[in-house]
């Protein structure tokens, strides 16, 4: 009886897998992940630094996790996490328009980095998923690499609010534009020069995210181009 129940428990477990597989290759892109990661990229770089824009940033951030959370088959569109991390979201950016303070300024924009992290697992899941490499694992490893250089942005946004200096070696803790700017300059490894950290936690961050940015394309990269190098030979 045991053995049978075991059996059972597994056969619907595989069935519940395999559905939710079967959906995401069926149905769902991360086309409209990498949109929304798009949007965000595009706000951050050109809004102004202010306690709305910090807000709307969590907004789409949790709407982009909501979103990849829908695209890999974990959750359903009507999903009530989903709705219950929107309405979160909401009230937390509510909260910062009305109170505002570098303590909540600096919350809202961990849980910013949180949400991204919580969406680069989602992701990641949808693209393990695949046997191939297809145009959904390459998007996906695509919006991966985007979403670090936004999580290192929000990274050093929380450093530049609480830190008791500067965070920057020119005198400035720089503007979220400016912040974005270095994530990526960094995680590609250009190294211009024209802003560099000025405490041990910046530099740490910048290192991690240097040493990411590199091992992710030799990586990552390599691992795609070798499938699709076997999917033509076959």
């Amino acid at each position: 009886m045991t053995t049978r129940a075991g059996t059972g428990a597994a056969a619907v477990s595989g069935w519940r897998f395999g559905s939710r597989v079967s959906r995401v290759r069926a149905s769902h892109s991360f086309g409209l992940v990498m949109v929304l990661i798009v949007a965000a990229f595009v706000f951050a770089a050109v809004a102004p630094d202010g306690a709305w824009a910090s807000g709307l940033l969590l907004l789409v951030e949790t709407f982009t996790f909501a979103v990849a959370l829908w695209t890999t088959g974990v959750a359903r569109q009507n999903s009530k996490l989903s709705l219950a991390l929107i309405v979160l979201a909401a009230a937390a950016a509510l909260a910062l328009v009305v109170v505002g303070g570098d303590a909540l300024t600096g919350t809202v924009g961990l849980l910013s980095g949180l949400l991204t992290v919580a969406t680069i697992g989602a992701i990641v899941l949808g693209v393990s998923d695949q046997s191939e490499v297809n145009a959904q694992s390459v998007t996906g490893a695509i919006c991966v690499y985007l979403l670090f250089g936004m999580l290192f942005m929000y990274l050093y946004g929380v450093a530049a609010t609480l830190g008791s200096g500067p965070f920057f070696a020119q005198g400035t803790n720089g503007t979220r534009s400016i912040r974005l700017y270095f994530s990526y300059v960094t995680l590609a490894t250009l190294g211009y020069g024209d802003y560099t950290p000025a405490d041990g936690v910046g530099r740490t961050l910048a290192i991690i995210e240097a040493v990411f940015g590199q091992l992710y394309l030799v990586t990552v990269v390599a691992v795609l181009v070798s499938r699709m190098h076997v999917r033509r030979r076959d």
